[in-house]
């Protein structure tokens, strides 16, 4: 059995999302793999590094799911079929598994429903086994093991020579992995609270809970993109929705929480951290714009969210193609229109345009219209204007710890803001709260 430490670092290679200071060597890596799959034709390409007595798959493209793998997956260098072709007791390319007599007894031919393979080694600066890029076929094809083995050969020497130092990739990971697993072991992030307001009485309905990090790697979108890239993100999400939950027994009953979560995490369910009947008190925010298309996995965790009376948000919509597909299929409670949107919005006849668009599409699938970001008079003004009935942002209360917190008097729940704006005529309540 792997040590603790071990099994930690095991999903350490997980791709690594844009922004952050780990995501070029992947992308490189990423594009490359895109390449070799339509070269040769197959269902899925991937980078695996050896580590110890394991090959770990680094970065994957295709169809991960459909060969039941994930950026992080450890196989036997010993028994897997990668492994023993790694070790020359297998070949490096076979057209037709089934074909194959030699891989009759492979259990990962079978399980993984594998029809066809290729595979190169790759051997770093010292002439020493980094690991190996493969590619896998869900069917057989026709056979040119040559012509496949020397594109994958140049393209292992590619990466090996020319691309990255793969070992200095590896000790960057090292690195952040340990700085994000101290943080989870000393507790995890700071939580602050921010007030959602309801425009029309500019009255606080509810609070998002935020998290804040130590400084030296970047706020929050930073940490946890890295927390992803090494692995770890799913347990410092729910590390910080455990904390935020804490917040719960001194909330005011008729306000709302809600808690951010990735659709990853919430695919690793999210039921266990919740108390047993919120009754309508939590929201679900589902931030990162993954293109989740009908992931079974994800629609099913966020009904069985629903049937405990959690609704569903869906974070900083209106900046890309991604939110609009989260808001097609996902059908969510509440959509938060993002900050790129809310500012300036009161200028720009486009902004007002996506969010006049927003309310409508919220009216017609019964939910509501939360904007981001709102900083100045004018702004919230238009966003009334607009029809929007909730909203957050600096001009209407600024995030921070609950001790004192406005949010937790009932007294101190109505926002004071000059001119004494009024409700936009004909705006309709939408449901929030």
């Amino acid at each position: 059995m792997l040590p603790v430490e071990v099994v930690r670092m095991v999903p350490a290679l997980a791709m690594a999302a844009a922004g952050t200071e780990l995501s070029q060597p992947d992308t490189v890596v990423a594009d490359l793999l895109e390449i070799l799959r339509r070269q040769l034709h197959m269902d899925l390409a991937a980078l695996a590094r050896v580590e110890d007595g394991h090959l770990v798959l680094q970065v994957l493209c295709g169809d991960v799911a459909g060969f039941g793998l994930r950026a992080g997956t450890t196989v036997s260098r010993r028994d897997s079929l990668l492994g023993q072709v790694l070790a020359g007791e297998l070949p490096a390319t076979v057209a037709d598994t089934l074909a194959d007599p030699r891989l009759a007894d492979s259990r990962d031919v079978r399980d993984r429903s594998i029809g066809s393979y290729a595979s190169a080694p790759i051997i770093d600066g010292e002439g020493r086994v980094y690991g190996v890029l493969c590619c896998a076929g869900h069917r057989s094809r026709p056979a040119s093991p040559e012509r496949d083995g020397r594109f994958l050969r140049l393209l292992a020497a590619f990466l090996s020579d020319t691309v990255l130092d793969l070992h200095e990739m590896w000790a960057r990971r090292r690195r952040v992995w340990q700085e994000v697993s101290d943080l989870i072991d000393s507790g995890g992030p700071q939580i602050i609270y921010q007030p959602i307001f309801r425009l029309a009485d500019q009255r606080i309905i509810g609070v998002e809970a935020l998290s804040r990090f130590p400084d030296g790697r970047g706020g929050a979108q930073r940490w946890y993109a890295d927390a992803a890239t090494v692995g770890l993100s799913t347990e410092l999400e729910r590390l910080a929705i455990g904390r935020a939950l804490a917040v719960l027994p001194v909330l005011p009953a008729d306000l709302t929480l809600a808690v951010n979560a990735s659709p990853t995490t919430i695919s690793a369910g999210l039921l266990d951290l919740l108390p047993d009947a919120p009754a309508g008190r939590l929201v679900v925010e589902i931030t990162e714009h993954e293109h989740i298309g009908t992931d079974r996995h994800l629609l099913s965790a966020v009904e069985q969210l629903r049937t405990r009376g959690v609704r569903i948000a869906i974070d900083d919509i209106g900046t890309g193609y991604a939110g609009l597909e989260q808001l097609l299929h996902l059908r969510p409670d509440i959509i938060k229109l993002d900050g790129v949107i809310t500012r300036d919005i009161d200028t720009d006849a486009a902004r007002r345009a996506i969010a006049t668009g927003l309310v409508e599409v919220a009216s017609e699938i019964g939910g509501s219209v939360v904007a981001e970001g709102i900083e100045t008079p004018a702004e919230l003004a238009t966003a009334m204007a607009a029809g929007i009935p909730y909203g957050q942002g600096y001009l209407l209360g600024r995030p921070g710890p609950p001790a004192g917190a406005a949010w937790l008097r009932p007294d101190a729940r109505r926002l004071e803001v000059p001119g004494g704006l009024p409700p936009p005529a004909g705006a309709v309540p939408l449901h929030f709260a």
